[in-house]
C-alpha cells in the first residue's frame, strides 16, 4: 500500500484512489499547527539555528517550523527546485546562485516588508546588486568579513604598527621576512583560499559597479584588473616556502600555534583558529588596498539573507519566522556563536579581535566580495590559482573574459 503525505499534513492518499483526512501530523499533536521547512545551507550554522528554531516553536502555538541542512546544500536546493519542491524559507549566500534563483522568481518579493527598516541600506543594496533586480527578494540576516588578521603578540614583540596603506603593508612584510620570520601564512593548495587577496583588491580598485557594467558587456578584465593581478602577485613574495602545498586547515593551525605574524583570510576562521590555540591573541584589519586610507573599504558581504518560496501558502507565517530571527536578542546569539556581523543596525559584534573593523561598518565604509558577482561557471578559483602559479598577467585576464562572455552566452 503506497501513500503520500501532503505539505501541511493535510491529508494520506491511499492506493486505490481512497481519501482519509488526517486528525494529526504526529503524537506531539501538532496538526493545527502551520508547518514550515527552513532549509539553509551553512553547515557550521546548524546547532545555532536549531537553537533559534526551538525558542521560536516554544514561543507560539501556530506555526511549527523545521530545520533542513543537508551536506551539499546548495546542490540539493537546485535539484529540490527542478523537482518544483521548494522550502519555505530559505537561508542562502548573496552569490550568483542567489541572483540566478531570483531571477527566476523562486523567490517572494519583500521590498514592502516593514522589517527591512531594521537593516544597514549597504546590504540592502548589496543584496538587489547581486541579483541584478529592482525588487527585494531576499532579507540580510548575518554578514562577514575579508581581511588580514595578525597575531597581535608576535606585532607588539617587533614593535609593528598595522599597516594602513599598501606600501605601509609591504613595508611591515619586508620587516618580518627580514627578520627571518613569515609574513603572510599562504594556504593556496585550496583553490578558494587563492580569491581571498582578490575578493579585496577587485572592489576596492575597481568597485563593485565594475561587475554592472561587465554585465553590461560595457568593460573587460583586461582594461580594468591589470593592478588587480599585479598586487596579487606581490603578495606571494611574502609567503613561506610551500605556498601551494597548504590548505586551509593547515593554515589555521600554523598560524594558531604562531608561525606566521598575518594571515589574509575571513573572520569566519577565527573560530577554529581559537580551537587551536584558545590563547591566541588575534586582530582584524582591512585589507590595505592603496596608498590612501580613505579609499579603503572593509570587504564585508552576507554571509547569509533569508528568502521565502514565492508558491509557499504560507507567506505570511513564514515572514513571523524571519521577523523572529532579525529580533535583536536572536540576531546577536547568532552573530555572537557564529563570530559574524548583523544586517541589522545597532546590534554589534562585540569578539575583541574584529574590534579595528568594527567602525568601517558602522561608517558604511563596506564593500561586498567580487566573487559574489562572478557566475560559478566561470570557476574563478582555479583561473586565480592557476595564474599565481605561471604569474601571466596576459593570460590571466584574457582567460576571465573568456570565461566570463562564455557563461553570458549561456545565459
Amino acid at each position: 500500500m503506497g501513500f503520500r503525505l501532503l505539505k501541511g499534513c493535510k491529508m494520506l492518499l491511499l492506493a486505490g484512489g481512497a481519501m482519509l483526512m488526517l486528525t494529526a501530523c504526529n503524537s506531539s499533536g501538532t496538526s493545527d499547527k502551520v508547518q514550515l521547512e527552513f532549509f539553509q545551507n551553512k553547515a557550521e550554522a546548524k546547532e545555532s539555528f536549531d537553537k533559534l528554531v526551538k525558542k521560536f516553536n516554544s514561543e507560539q502555538s501556530e506555526i511549527e517550523v523545521t530545520q533542513v541542512n543537508p551536506p551539499d546544500a546548495e546542490t540539493v536546493l537546485k535539484t529540490r527546485l527542478v523537482k518544483n519542491d521548494v522550502p519555505d524559507i530559505m537561508a542562502l549566500g548573496a552569490t550568483d546562485t542567489f541572483s540566478v534563483l531570483s531571477q527566476s522568481h523562486i523567490f517572494m518579493e519583500q521590498t514592502d516588508q516593514e522589517m527591512i527598516n531594521l537593516i544597514n541600506p549597504s546590504y540592502l543594496e548589496m543584496v538587489t546588486d547581486t541579483s541584478g533586480m529592482d525588487e527585494l527578494t531576499g532579507i540580510p540576516y548575518a554578514t562577514n568579513a575579508n581581511g588580514i588578521m595578525y597575531n597581535k603578540t608576535l606585532f607588539k614583540e617587533m614593535g609593528l604598527e598595522v599597516p594602513k596603506t599598501w606600501d605601509e603593508l609591504l613595508k611591515t612584510a619586508g620587516k618580518i621576512k627580514d627578520a627571518g620570520k613569515i609574513p603572510f601564512y599562504l594556504t593556496y593548495k585550496d583553490d578558494w583560499q587563492t580569491n581571498l587577496a582578490f575578493n579585496a583588491l577587485a572592489p576596492n580598485l575597481e568597485g563593485i559597479d565594475f561587475y554592472l557594467e561587465r554585465r553590461a558587456n560595457e568593460t573587460t578584465f583586461q582594461e580594468r584588473y591589470r593592478e588587480v593581478a599585479e598586487k596579487q602577485l606581490a603578495i606571494l613574495d611574502y609567503g613561506h616556502s610551500d605556498n601551494f602545498g597548504k590548505t586551509y586547515a593547515d593554515g589555521n593551525r600554523a598560524f594558531a600555534n604562531g608561525d606566521a605574524y598575518m594571515y589574509i583570510q575571513g573572520t569566519w576562521a577565527i573560530p577554529e583558529i581559537r580551537k587551536a590555540n584558545p590563547d591566541i591573541e588575534i586582530g582584524f584589519f582591512p585589507f590595505p588596498t592603496s596608498n590612501n586610507p580613505e579609499e579603503i573599504n572593509l570587504v564585508n558581504g552576507i554571509d547569509t539573507l533569508l528568502t521565502v518560496s514565492e508558491d509557499t501558502e504560507y507567506k505570511e507565517e513564514s515572514v513571523e519566522f524571519i521577523k523572529f530571527l532579525l529580533r535583536e536578542d536572536n540576531i546577536k546569539q547568532y552573530i555572537t556563536e557564529q563570530n559574524l556581523f548583523a544586517a541589522v543596525e545597532g546590534v554589534i559584534q562585540e569578539d575583541p579581535s574584529v574590534a579595528g573593523v568594527i567602525p568601517y561598518i558602522e561608517e558604511g565604509r563596506v564593500t561586498d566580495f567580487a566573487d559574489h558577482y562572478i557566475p560559478a561557471a566561470v570557476q574563478l578559483n582555479s583561473i586565480v590559482q592557476e595564474f599565481l602559479q605561471n604569474r601571466d598577467i596576459d593570460a590571466y585576464l584574457a582567460k576571465l573574459d573568456k570565461e566570463w562572455d562564455k557563461v553570458a552566452n549561456r545565459r
